[in-house]
């Protein structure tokens, strides 16, 4: 659609206005919601759309979803003509093989916003919700091998008509769910926080007109440029670099490989996927779109972070996959956890890109969603059933420049923990006896990596369920220019007789009695460089904070510590 140029001033003051407005329909989400996915964790994204459904601006939330946001609009264009969009309607989705998700817990509302009897764009969120239905509680197993086994297939249809919600689609909802209650509540949360956006977006069409709309074209136009002024920047050349997934989850050929060869040359930039292992038999496949929204975060952050976040973006590169494999699977191949293989396949991108910028690139991070669920009946509410999703953190990436970050969610997903007040108050069935950074997990480096985390539960009652989703137990995060590898995770079970048992990185439905305990470690991070030039007193700071042990800060670093009556010392460096 053609559009009127816009000043380069109108542009970024309305860029930001779109910003906030994606922004604050998400606060109305967390605010409103009911379960503690939503309203603790944060397992939410917003965006705003062009009339014609190019992203134009998503809220700094969880970039994964990207994935569900890209080609939600244009799969509503596909199924109803412009005389079937009415003002007050809204579109529900969660196919990750049509457009509507990448899983199917993340559930994308999306509504029109009318203006002169014309539409002017589109809002949308997407929230994560515990329990679609499915094979298992918390709908992700780590044995699934069909999308059917993973809960309820939404395609896109009308939850709202003309500002009436259809409690019929709603019930089919809430019907699937084991935890029914949890997602009527979540749901009407999506509906009235897009009623938010909606008015916000007409108010902003009040003050600026037309205007408003061409700006919207114009700030895809201007990060493709930036970004494509970004690469050209770049040294032209072909660069390479493969990791790969512990397991599928079930039988199948371990490990699996992950490879990217991204060739740059002038401003464009090619990313070719193939030497990747093909589908598998189990929740770690990943649709186009997933794959995508994986390029579209790490080029961003590699290049340009301070570019907006639009559809410009993905213009500026192409990507080489072929269909059938594990990043760009066919239908129905299981995808419940497929964020941890766009978790490697960030890390591939940034380690092929890390000699062409040095000063962006980070280790290996923990790039693991380290994902526990716990489920079952408290015997004091025998009617009560309970669904607690927990992802938990792990060691970010070294730099060139400074030590990776501890205990915090990296690349594609950025949500908060749950604090163990509300984890224990609104989930009965466990209490947290340990949370707390691992000691030595961080990869020796001039700049070490990231720690891990600790996190034990225990079980309250009898005929608890406990399913563990993770990678980077037996590949662990690389080192960078000389720095070592960060630890890997694990997932521990300890009978209240004493028997400690090692969980496989992808176990389902682990049956716990009072007194078990499921014990997680997440992964560290890699360091970079040569860890005998980091700074002794670095070293000793460690020591202190009791991130890095006396023996290690020999063994890795060389350095001497000894503990007095006065506290820790440096012997000899």
């Amino acid at each position: 659609m053609s559009h009127k140029k816009v000043d380069a001033v109108t542009v970024e003051i309305v860029g930001n206005l779109l910003l906030t407005i994606a922004e604050e329909i998400g606060i109305s989400i967390i605010k409103s919601a009911y379960s503690t996915n939503i309203k603790e964790r944060r397992d939410i994204s917003t965006a705003i759309f062009d009339p014609e459904g190019n992203l134009v601006a998503q809220a700094e939330h969880v970039p994964m979803h990207l994935g569900s946001l890209l080609s939600i609009v244009e799969e509503v264009y596909k199924k109803y003509s412009l005389e079937q969009i009415r003002p007050g309607d809204m579109f529900i989705g969660n196919d990750p093989y049509n457009g509507g998700g990448t899983h199917l817990p993340d559930i994308t509302i999306v509504a029109p916003v009318f203006a002169k009897k014309k539409i002017i764009g589109w809002v949308a969120n997407l929230a994560h919700h515990s329990d679609v239905g499915g094979k298992v509680p918390g709908s992700t197993s780590g044995d699934a091998v069909s999308i059917y086994q993973e809960g309820i297939k939404i395609p896109i249809s009308k939850i709202c008509r003309e500002h009436q919600v259809s409690e019929e689609i709603v019930d089919f909802i809430m019907t699937n769910s084991r935890i029914p209650e949890e997602r009527y509540g979540d749901l009407h949360a999506q509906i009235a926080s897009n009623r938010v956006g909606i008015r916000r977006l007409l108010e902003a069409y009040e003050q600026y007109g037309d205007l408003l709309v061409d700006s919207m074209y114009e700030l895809q136009q201007y990060a493709e440029r930036r970004l494509r002024a970004g690469i050209e920047k770049l040294q032209d050349g072909v660069y390479e670099f493969t990791d790969y997934m512990d397991d599928a989850g079930v039988a199948s050929p371990d490990p699996i490989k992950l490879s990217v060869k991204i060739t740059i040359q002038g401003d464009a930039m090619e990313l070719d996927f193939a030497g990747s292992h093909p589908q598998v038999n189990g929740p770690i496949n990943v649709t186009y779109n997933g794959l995508l929204a994986t390029v579209f975060y790490s080029i961003k952050a590699l290049i340009d972070p301070e570019i907006y976040s639009n559809a410009g973006i993905y213009r500026a590169f192409t990507i080489k996959v072929e269909p059938g494999l594990i990043i760009n699977a066919r239908n129905p191949a299981p995808v419940g956890a497929r964020i941890d293989t766009c978790m490697r396949v960030a890390d591939v991108i940034f380690g092929a890109m890390a000699p062409v910028v040095p000063h962006r690139a980070i280790a290996g991070c923990n790039s693991s969603c380290t994902t526990a669920v716990f489920s079952g009946y408290d015997p004091r509410e025998p009617d009560q059933f309970y669904v607690y999703l927990e992802t938990i953190a792990g060691g970010s990436g070294a730099s060139r420049d400074s030590d990776g970050l501890s205990g915090v969610q990296v690349h594609l997903t950025n949500t908060s923990n749950l604090p163990i007040e509300a984890l224990e108050m609104e989930f009965p069935l466990v209490i947290v006896r340990e949370y707390s950074l691992i000691e030595d997990s961080g990869g020796p480096g001039q700049h070490r990596g990231g720690l891990g985390i600790c996190r034990e539960f225990e079980a309250r009652f009898d005929n608890v369920s406990f399913t563990g989703l993770g990678d980077r137990q037996k590949f662990r995060p690389w080192g960078l220019n000389g720095g070592a590898d960060g630890a890997a995770g694990s997932y521990r079970l300890k009978r209240n007789d004493g028997t400690i048992h090692k969980l496989s990185s992808k176990c389902t439905e682990i049956p716990l009695n009072k007194g078990d305990r499921i014990r997680i470690h997440t992964p560290g991070a890699g360091g970079y460089g040569d860890p005998t030039r980091r700074n002794p007193r670095h070293v000793l700071q460690d020591v202190i904070e009791r991130k890095l042990s006396i023996p290690q800060a020999k063994q890795s670093y060389g350095v001497t510590i000894e503990q007095t009556a006065h506290g820790y010392e440096i012997i000899e460096s």
